[in-house]
């Protein structure tokens, strides 16, 4: 087989988008870096599917990933992985007459955003869907099979095989370069600060069984928190009543020792308001945030069952088990801070772009679809 180049998509928004206010193109340039380690592959670029322009500002280093419009890049690529921007029918059939191979990378939870879209009447694509079924392949990134997979292949007449989970801390490391500890957790006296950071816009992640978790623990030992800071959350906490009913149930509420604020950025918001963060999900037991808050030794306390051994797990809704687990890492975590951090990168390895077994299984994968006719 000639080594392949390939091609990932992004949209785009503006000509300097952050990295931190979704996990769309991180994954894209840890992919790329990834498929840059298998010998099948002369090498990788991204592919924009929107108008707006590529210029210097983009949030990473453009001589190693990189990227061009879609116009650019189609007459010079073999394989184009179609991950954060769609490509239309016009741009499919002029792949697939250069004999392109496509590939649908599906790494969002679809499933859910359809379901919400339909019963909440919030517009997504109205008349204009578009489902391509020209794909040579669906790739299915792990905490995404077990909802979406059905949803996928039916709608695109594919069979899609679960693919390795990837993940880097090159954008964290950068983002904290110049923090005190580079922005490492760091023990201290007293009272522990609580973060709860999930993004409160689908039930896959919300903060309600979070701060349910924190409000068992102050129940026990309300000396031991100092505060529970909830982000994401400003918005219902000023507009919700419902959510303001359910917060004045708690104690932790009651003694003024919660706070709703808006949008942060993880790795700033971990170093300098956070000791522990608490943490449940739906249906999304693998992602990004994670990995980024073990990697810097914060404990996380959490219910992601597909990274068990991070941090500190407590099983599915088990609220009472999950206050257990946030009393451990406030009595013990300070004790082996450095241990535990370098342990959690250990076991972080898997997910890196250089792992031999992930980028061994992407190869196979590269090797698979190039052989088979293309659809």
């Amino acid at each position: 087989m000639n080594k392949l180049r390939i091609g990932i998509t992004i949209g785009l928004h503006h000509e300097a988008e952050t990295l931190w206010n979704n996990g769309i193109k991180q994954n894209a340039a840890f992919l790329a870096e990834a498929l840059r380690h298998c010998p099948q592959v002369a090498g990788v670029v991204l592919v924009n599917t929107t108008q707006v322009p590529i210029t210097p500002a983009l949030p990473w280093d453009q001589l190693r990933y990189p990227t061009l419009s879609f116009d650019a890049a189609k007459d010079s690529i073999d394989l184009l992985i179609e991950l954060g921007g769609q490509i239309d029918g016009t741009q499919t059939a002029y792949l697939k007459q250069r004999g392109v191979r496509l590939v649908s990378y599906c790494c969002g939870f679809e499933y859910v955003h359809a379901m919400e879209s339909v019963l909440f009447r919030k517009p997504m694509w109205g008349a204009n869907l578009f489902v391509n079924q020209h794909y040579d392949d669906i790739w299915i990134i792990p905490q995404v099979d077990n909802i979406s997979r059905s949803y996928f292949e039916v709608l695109r007449r594919q069979t899609g095989r679960v693919v390795p989970f990837v993940w880097s801390p090159m954008f964290l490391d950068e983002r904290v370069k110049n923090m005190p500890h580079a922005g490492e957790y760091r023990s201290h006296e007293g009272a522990k600060r609580l973060s709860v950071m999930e993004p409160n816009i689908n039930i896959v992640k919300f903060c309600l069984y979070p701060a349910l978790i924190a409000e068992l623990a102050y129940r026990r030992r309300p000396d031991s928190i100092a505060v529970l800071q909830v982000t994401n959350a400003e918005p219902i906490a000023r507009d919700s009543l419902e959510f303001i009913s359910l917060m004045n149930q708690l104690d932790i509420v009651r003694d003024h020792k919660a706070v709703f604020l808006g949008r942060h950025e993880t790795p700033i918001f971990l170093a300098e308001n956070t000791d522990i963060v608490v943490s449940h999900q739906l249906e999304n037991p693998l992602n990004y945030f994670y990995l980024e808050v073990c990697w810097q030794g914060y404990a996380l306390v959490h219910n992601a069952h597909l990274c068990a051994d991070l941090g500190y797990y407590y099983h599915g809704n088990d609220v009472e088990e999950g206050a257990r687990r946030l009393s451990e890492a406030i009595d013990m975590h300070d004790a082996h801070a450095a241990w535990y951090r370098e342990r959690q990168r250990t076991e972080i390895a898997r997910f890196l772009p250089e792992d031999r077994q992930l980028v061994a299984t992407y190869g196979a994968l590269l090797e698979d679809l190039m052989a088979r006719p293309i659809r």
